[in-house]
């Protein structure tokens, strides 16, 4: 080939590849251009090297970037042409591109930041083309400075220099800036946004450092929204951040919250000071998305113990933006509590004027900076499983990043609201789903619009135009309501407007994440879901396809006394075990550590609701199962934050994870199967009363709930002859659970699919609702 024209689709915008393509044909001594437009990258190029330049642009490609599909066809001779150049961008109607999840800053940035001689030493928004803010600072596409927050920012002459100069790390680097010309960073007292002195960048910094080393609470802004943030090591400074942002834990823990905070440390050593840190989470933590991982604590790690009070884990993450380089250069500080900035049940604070508002009863200060912020996107959250990695919550440094659904032919667009809990949304395009980052719950207005926002502006970057809708079968879910306000209001009709079943959707995620096809055993388990009989599942072995599914066994029914009370309160879900566990008779003697912890009063009226079917819906939740056993061994009677009692039920475990003999249960003939875990909780109370310790109860409960889930899957097993299983729903967020369920699985011959990229939780419900209804129309 002489003349050629390649057009590349994937991730190729603001990643450096227009400099690197520049750069590859200079080397090979080829004519041509190439820009961005608006499905990624066109090149033309002329010259004897074409296949070489071809093969190099797959090989060599820039780190950050992602070719999904490269067309390579002839190209016109043009005599006239000489060199090869950047053309301006070319936006076009109706066609999308992807847009690069936000970087870290590279080591080279943060050398250059710590180099006295540098010009831009000490400036806390350096960055180039191999690192920085992406997703959240982009507009609209072509990415381009002038769709970007940088806009308002004009390239001062030595950074417009770099800017055009190819063999320069910053050729094309749309956030490119200098303490001339672009961002400032100010310290304000709460409730203002006008700076406190004349203090700007690391000077303001730096005082922000000393106030939280004298135990201040700050709001600091950072890439994708706010912090709020104090010394790790401060008992009162973090006590006072709980209690301000989660409430006051009096009452009887009924107020309050003990939902762990995130950590920031300054680098892998003290990271390793107070926690313990494999291989692969180190990998983890040090990647260029520089997510929060959870890593097992170590013994007088010296944090305050309010930091993750009941958790055997820390949430860490290194610093990923210069501004968080330059607090710990300004002080030691071995770890900053970095939590998200917001109050319970609220999206994350993003413009300055809306921090003084709602972030001023908690923080003392606010470190703000004028680079609007347009996309919020919270801390990735991020777990190891031996040399697995698992994602938890999928935000800054993943989303919009693109999975590819392993789709043929056209693909209609979808569009999928996902759960009420842990909401994401899902568009696809083509072959590809973008999932939305992290919503939250669905619980309130501020949430509502918060998921509206981010709809309006994805579906704007990815020129996204759905023509099939799909959402949860709860029919009172906020996001179903919002599914089908939105099909209404763009006249989608009905057979295109698709309810899906919620453990169905939890399966078709995995499967759609790993590319499965076919028939597979599907075991969801999870705390809600409202299953087709009008009961609510979460204890779910489904065989299942992208087509549907059939119920092979689930848990046996609960009552779930006091509805969404039993959920707050586990000693409910307790009670309505031992109340069927013991039909001959319960009194305060079956299990008299327990019925000592209630009161007489309490205990008489939820027995009632649960002997006549009172406000107690029944329930086949394994989470539930989990918070009745938390409850029983003494561990969490009241929870303060969703799966409290699930998460300190694994942390009494403690290093006893390996036990001889498992609790007994019962799978039940019929169809579906039927387990009984009655004899698990008549195990667990004869264990209490025997004086039995915490660690060694939850690891046989653990180490039972593997064996029960192998057994059962080897009982449809024999029934289909089905090999392939695929495991998702929030209990397997469990470490433990997931690591003995998967070492059972694999020694009982099944081949095992797990979630890696794509949320277990509810998280990532909105990728397998917008799979099963692709599947549908494609079978209309």
């Amino acid at each position: 080939m002489e003349h050629a024209k390649i057009h590349i689709s994937g991730i190729v915008q603001g990643v450096g590849f227009r400099p690197f393509v520049y750069n590859l044909a200079t080397r090979h001594g080829l004519s041509g251009w190439c820009l961005n437009d608006s499905e990624g990258v066109v090149i033309e190029v002329h010259g004897n090297s074409i296949e070489h330049f071809i093969r190099e642009l797959k090989e060599t490609a820039p780190p950050l970037s992602m070719i999904e599909e490269m067309t390579v066809t002839g190209a016109a001779a043009d005599a006239g042409l000489t060199g090869f150049h950047i053309r301006e961008s070319v936006s076009e109607a109706g066609k999308s591109a992807l847009v690069s999840p936000d970087i870290a800053v590279c080591a080279d940035c943060v050398r250059e930041m710590d180099d006295p001689g540098d010009r831009r030493h000490l400036y806390p928004f350096i960055n180039c083309t191999n690192c920085g803010p992406r997703y959240t600072i982009v507009r609209d596409i072509p990415y381009d400075r002038p769709f970007t927050t940088m806009a308002p920012f004009e390239l001062c002459e030595d950074c417009a220099a770099e800017y055009h100069d190819p063999s320069n790390r910053r050729f094309h680097a749309q956030p490119n800036a200098c303490a001339r010309c672009g961002p400032t960073v100010w310290l304000a007292e709460k409730g203002t946004t006008e700076p406190t002195d004349s203090r700007r960048n690391f000077d303001a910094i730096a005082e922000a450092a000393r106030l939280l080393k004298e135990g201040g609470i700050l709001a600091i802004k950072g890439i994708g929204g706010f912090h709020l943030a104090c010394d790790a090591e401060n008992k009162e400074s973090v006590a006072r951040l709980r209690a301000a942002k989660r409430g006051s834990l009096s009452d009887n823990g009924k107020k309050g919250s003990n939902k762990p905070f995130a950590v920031m440390a300054p680098d892998m050593d003290a990271v390793k000071s107070f926690a313990k840190v494999s291989g692969t989470e180190q990998e983890l933590i040090e990647g260029i998305a520089r997510p929060i991982v959870l890593l097992d604590k170590l013994d007088n790690n010296g944090l305050a113990d309010s930091v993750a009070p009941g958790s055997r884990y820390f949430g860490a993450m290194l610093p990923y933006a210069p501004l968080h380089h330059l607090l710990f250069r300004a002080h030691g500080f071995i770890a900053l509590v970095m939590t998200s900035g917001n109050m319970a049940d609220e999206p994350i604070a993003i413009s300055n004027e809306e921090a003084a508002g709602r972030l001023s009863s908690i923080a003392d200060y606010l470190l703000l900076h004028d680079r609007a912020i347009y996309m919020r996107a919270d801390d990735s959250i991020m777990r190891a499983d031996g040399e697995k990695t698992s994602m938890i919550r999928r935000a800054r440094g993943y989303a919009p990043g693109p999975i590819d659904l392993h789709l043929e032919g056209e693909t209609p667009e979808c569009l999928a609201f996902g759960a009420e809990l842990k909401n994401t949304f899902c568009i696809t395009k083509g072959r590809r789903a973008i999932m939305s980052t992290h919503i939250g719950d669905m619980k309130n207005f501020k949430e509502v619009e918060f998921f509206k926002e981010t709809l309006a502006n994805l579906k704007k970057t990815f020129r996204s135009a759905p023509v099939m809708i799909a959402h949860d079968a709860h029919p009172d879910y906020l996001s179903t309501r919002l599914a089908k306000d939105y099909a209404a209001h763009n006249a989608i009709p009905a057979e295109r407007v698709v309810a899906v079943q919620h453990h169905h959707a939890h399966i078709a995620s995995c499967m759609a994440e790993h590319g499965v096809k076919g028939t597979v055993i599907g075991v969801a388990m999870d705390g809600t879901g409202l299953g087709t009989d009008g009961n609510i599942w979460g204890g779910e072995f489904l065989t299942a396809s992208m087509k549907g599914f059939t119920r092979s066994a689930h848990l046996e029914y609960i009552p779930l006394p006091g509805g969404d009370m039993a959920i707050k309160e586990p000693w409910r879900m307790s009670l309505s075990y031992l109340v069927k566990a013991y039909p001959e008779g319960l009194s305060p003697e079956t299990a008299p550590e327990f019925f000592s912890r209630l009161s007489t009063e309490e205990a008489g009226v939820v027995t009632k609701m649960i002997q006549g079917s009172i406000n107690s819906p029944l329930t086949s939740s394994m989470g539930r199962l989990f918070d009745a056993v938390s409850s029983l061994a003494g561990i969490r009677d009241r929870i303060t934050f969703e799966a409290e009692a699930a998460i300190e039920l694994e942390a009494a475990c403690g290093e006893k994870e390996a036990v001889d003999e498992p609790y007994p249960f019962e799978v039940k003939a019929g169809e579906p199967l039927v387990i009984s875990v009655l004899p698990v909780i008549r195990a667990v109370v004869d264990a209490v009363n025997s004086g039995v310790g915490k660690a060694e109860i939850s690891a046989r409960f653990h180490a039972t709930m593997a064996r029960m889930i192998t057994e059962t899957a080897i009982r449809i097993r024999q029934a289909n002859g089905l090999e392939r299983i695929v495991l998702s729903g929030g209990v397997f967020q469990n470490r433990l659970l997931s690591q003995l369920t998967q070492n059972s699985l694999t020694q009982a011959g099944f081949t095992i699919f797990s979630h890696e990229k794509v949320p277990a939780n509810d998280g990532g419900v909105s990728i397998g609702q917008a799979a099963i209804a692709l599947e549908k129309l494609k079978g209309e």
